[in-house]
């Protein structure tokens, strides 16, 4: 093993230095080493990828797709996302050649997306709490977050938005997320419109993160990018609906002026997706809703399993309508912070969670449950949290 030259060792990137790994990927790997214990920590799908899709992997390799696709991806996969998005979600009709952008899942398209239209210094609002990749990826490129704050009940609203707005005139850009990694909160018509209507009046970027947008339990989502499509970059991908995590398929779609940017910044971070995974998202978007919808079904039965369970166990729940988490209020009785709680949970009760206050602000003394598991292993944990819960409040 080579050891680094001395004068070397403190040669890094100083915004990167900043920045500790990912948190939730941190108290994962803590909790794979404990025998036993149920983990309901990660957003990973437990479902397969359905087999019509990883057919047209596999004729894709067999039909020698093995080369340099364009930067914004297969042209036949850019029009179908066109086209399910505008049939499924009433977006705009995307121009697949200038407006539609295949990267290498969501994450990657989070960050062309942020690097490609910001500047070091710009301020971006983010309601928390959200998902720790988004204030990550704005501390690498050396922008100002401005958190907003949804707490108690996690719900963005005009009434929450505007003086965060007036008190920041020249912020850039805002990255809202619905529904909602760690809340499962989704908004109806009639609010996404609210929100819309306060954001017309401010010359944002709106990046729009819906990759959870197939799994909405109560009612249809709707997207940003059909009441404001002159301001939305949306995102989203394959990953949640049709459990295709690793298949690292996601996309980005948006007015041409500014997806040039995003991607020209997408073609220098990966040059292009690849070929055999593009021909797997095509067929997914084309016949694969049905995949979806199953998915869709079994996370609602989950979630009133956990639901109902967790209030059982005396914890404060915010009802989740969309996405695979649910985010619980850690009893004050206990008296402890999150850290010590998921903790004493995950050694005497066996089951791990994730702590709120790695959310951002709002998230402090909550939990956050990913429902993304087996039935089994979620009644199962159930059980295993009301008895840990009526040991300590008893």
């Amino acid at each position: 093993m080579p050891d680094v030259k001395p004068t070397l060792a403190n040669q890094h990137n100083q915004q990167l230095a900043k920045i500790l790994p990912s948190p939730i990927r941190v108290i994962d790997a803590e909790f794979s080493k404990v025998p036993g214990l149920i983990k309901l920590t990660l957003g990973e799908p437990d479902f397969a990828v359905p087999e019509h899709i990883k057919a047209a992997a596999k004729q894709a390799i067999d039909d020698d797709d093995s080369h340099y696709a364009k930067p914004n991806g297969h042209a036949e996969l850019r029009q179908t996302i066109s086209q399910y998005l505008s049939q499924r979600f009433d977006t705009p009709v995307y121009d697949p050649d200038t407006e539609v952008t295949v990267t290498m899942g969501a994450s990657e398209a989070l960050y062309a997306t942020m690097a490609g239209l910001f500047n070091p210094g710009d301020e971006i609002i983010i309601p928390t709490p959200s998902f720790p990749m988004y204030e990550a990826i704005a501390e690498i490129l050396d922008l100002q977050v401005v958190e907003l704050n949804t707490a108690p009940d996690f719900r963005l609203t005009p009434e929450k938005l505007e003086p965060v707005l007036t008190a920041h005139p020249n912020a850039k850009g805002i990255l809202i997320n619905y529904p909602s990694n760690p809340t499962g909160v989704a908004y109806n018509e009639q609010e996404v419109a609210a929100l819309a209507d306060t954001l017309r009046q401010h010359d944002l970027i709106v990046i729009s993160d819906e990759i959870y947008a197939e799994l909405v339990f109560d009612a249809k989502h709707t997207s940003l990018a059909k009441l404001l499509p002159e301001q939305t970059i949306l995102v989203s991908g394959l990953s949640k609906s049709h459990a295709m995590t690793g298949y690292r398929m996601g996309y980005v779609a948006g007015p041409a002026e500014l997806m040039q940017h995003v991607t020209k910044m997408h073609q220098f971070l990966v040059t292009t997706a690849p070929g055999p995974m593009m021909a797997a998202a095509n067929e997914a978007l084309k016949n694969g809703l049905d995949d979806a919808k199953t998915m869709r079904d079994a996370y609602r039965e989950r979630r009133d399993l956990v639901l109902e369970g967790m209030q059982a166990a005396g914890f404060e729940v915010i009802r989740p309508s969309g996405a695979f988490y649910l985010f619980a209020k850690i009893p004050d009785e206990l008296g402890m912070d999150d850290m010590t709680f998921i903790r004493d949970l995950a050694q005497e009760a066996l089951v791990g969670v994730a702590p709120g206050s790695i959310f951002g602000a709002g998230g402090e003394g909550h939990i956050r449950l990913s429902y993304a598991a087996s039935t089994e292993e979620l009644t199962e944990a159930m059980k295993r949290i009301q008895t840990y819960m009526q040991q300590k409040l008893n």
